[in-house]
């Protein structure tokens, strides 16, 4: 049986912080897409610049934000890319809330392996499971070979929500993570109306406000 993280709160472990509501969130994608590059910009604040050594199998950091007066813990594993690992994440999708799927805009490659990521989503990962799909190191513009609007074309094909980031400059890191948490806030409102959230129109109104005050 597939083990729930969300809970109602305030919950304590431990040792730790308390909070409210707990989601656990994967980043997915193939091996040098920016996952943790992408984690630890929006977890630290920082950017791993230079030569690190890659994700081997699986690892998680937590960080709680706080959004309209709750708490929410975000539990969030850094996956491997490479296909030797794979079987190991597959354990990890079923009890997943949110997917976040990445691919580097310089890298096509990358991008067209994205079908294969979502057939693997949809294989085991839960139906109601959240999936944002992420175009990933934004800031190369010399270097780009996929443009936003294939990446958005892909997007609105599985119906699933789209932006480009930035581990490097931090563009849209914060939102992903948050726009994700306050769908999961919204799912887990006892108000029906809350329910009617939609996170694709919600990143798309935020991006359109960034853009209009950058």
């Amino acid at each position: 049986m597939a083990t729930s993280y969300l809970q109602n709160g305030p919950t304590r472990r431990q040792t730790g912080e308390p909070f409210d509501i707990a989601c656990k969130v994967m980043l997915l994608g193939d091996s040098g897409v920016g996952k943790t590059c992408l984690l630890v910009r929006f977890k630290d604040g920082a950017f791993l610049s230079g030569s690190f050594i890659s994700t081997v199998g699986i690892d998680y950091k937590n960080k709680i934000v706080e959004l309209e007066e709750s708490r929410i813990k975000l539990q969030i594993w850094d996956t491997a890319g490479q296909e030797r690992f794979r079987s190991i994440t597959h354990a990890y999708y079923r009890d997943s809330h949110a997917l976040l799927l990445l691919y580097d805009v310089t890298n096509e490659s990358s991008f067209e392996n994205i079908r294969a990521w979502l057939a693997e989503i949809y294989e085991y990962a839960s139906s109601d499971v959240i999936i944002m799909l992420l175009g990933n190191k934004a800031d190369l513009a010399k270097q780009r070979v996929v443009t936003r609007e294939q990446g958005e074309k892909l997007a609105k094909d599985h119906n699933v929500a789209f932006m480009e980031t930035s581990a490097k400059t931090g563009l849209n890191v914060d939102l992903a993570f948050m726009a994700i948490a306050r769908d999961i806030k919204h799912r887990r409102s006892k108000n029906p109306a809350d329910h009617k959230f939609n996170l694709e129109q919600y990143v798309e109104t935020q991006r359109e406000r960034h853009s209009c005050c950058s």
